[in-house]
């Protein structure tokens, strides 16, 4: 069977890879000197709170190519077929660090490293539905080609509580224009094709949430959904209800933004991502 592989990036649950048998090598976050490996050394509510309460600014940093080398080495004791999916080039070296690493493993195996061009749940819908074909035993070739069909149909959309964190991390793109409202607002930033774009803003948080139902059931032949959260699960699950309504029988996600990811976003943060 052909085997998946993607980086913490794709905040995948930790029960659907396990079901999926997706292999996920953690990013690194950084508080000062303290490292952590993303869902691994650091919960996401420890995380959360040390974002808010510390006064070092938190960095993050790809895997490093031995994790990479190591998966793939132990990956190919059971397989001679991989395909590793990640985080757009855009924000992160884990592409290109995992496209080297896939050089260097000694074993007669395959591995097809694919820039996903987006992020969070957007890479982690791709990554499920490339799983889902590998226990259905579809070839390689047929997996890549599925992959690199749908990225650049991937669409990730968030309602933030402050574009902050977004601007202090470089990540900030087009989105700069919705900052320096002399109002509160609430941002609704987008990301299509490895680029982050504005969406718009909101004068209430329940108008922002009702721009992101638009947005999901306003898409086109939407196959699957995720909706994300970070420290606003209440809103996720209202979020969750009125989609699964609008969306009767699509595939629906529910998914934490995890620190990897959440350094860039900030907390209260409620996100849809479609494929």
């Amino acid at each position: 069977m052909v085997r998946i592989v993607t980086d913490s990036s794709s905040d995948i649950p930790a029960e659907i890879a396990r079901e999926l048998k997706i292999c996920v090598v953690p990013m690194y976050v950084r508080f000062g000197t303290e490292v952590y490996r993303d869902g691994v050394d650091l919960e996401t509510e420890e995380f959360y709170q040390k974002l808010v309460t510390s006064r070092t600014v938190p960095t993050t940093s790809a895997p490093k190519m031995k994790d990479f080398a190591e998966a793939y080495e132990r990956l190919s004791e059971e397989t001679d077929e991989i395909v590793s999916i990640h985080l757009s080039s855009t924000f992160s070296s884990a592409y290109e660090i995992a496209l080297r690493a896939s050089g260097r493993v000694k074993k007669d195996c395959r591995i097809e490293v694919i820039d996903s061009k987006t992020a969070a749940m957007g890479l982690g819908l791709l990554v499920i539905a490339a799983a889902k074909q590998a226990q259905k035993g579809q070839k390689m070739q047929q997996i890549v080609k599925m992959v690199k069909e749908a990225a650049p149909r991937a669409r990730v959309y968030v309602c933030f509580e402050t574009l902050e964190y977004l601007r202090r991390g470089g990540r900030i793109g087009k989105a700069e224009s919705l900052l320096g409202s002399p109002i509160k607002v609430h941002p609704i930033v987008g990301l299509e094709g490895g680029e982050i774009k504005p969406v718009g803003r909101e004068r209430s948080r329940n108008r922002a949430l009702d721009r992101l139902c638009s947005l999901a059931a306003d898409a086109p032949n939407v196959s699957s959904v995720a909706i994300e959260q970070g420290a606003a699960a209440g809103e996720a699950d209202r979020l969750h209800s009125r989609l699964a309504a609008l969306l009767p029988g699509k595939d629906i996600y529910s998914s934490a933004v995890g620190s990897a990811v959440a350094v860039h976003t900030g907390p209260r943060v409620v996100g849809v991502c479609l494929l």
